[in-house]
């Protein structure tokens, strides 16, 4: 079972704390980085936490 309640960062758009239980991807970018977008449960945005 997985920890919804792990924080992934918090939304660019209105510092709103996004858990794992938002996650929608996670990808790898060009320069070998891990990435992520999620869906912010306060505003509702697709956003990459921060």
């Amino acid at each position: 079972m997985s920890d919804d309640t792990h924080s992934l960062g918090r939304c660019p758009n209105c510092d709103e704390r996004i858990t794992t239980a938002w996650l929608l991807v996670e990808y790898e970018k060009t320069d070998d980085t891990e990435g992520m977008w999620a869906e912010c449960p306060t505003c509702e945005d697709i956003v990459a936490p921060e």
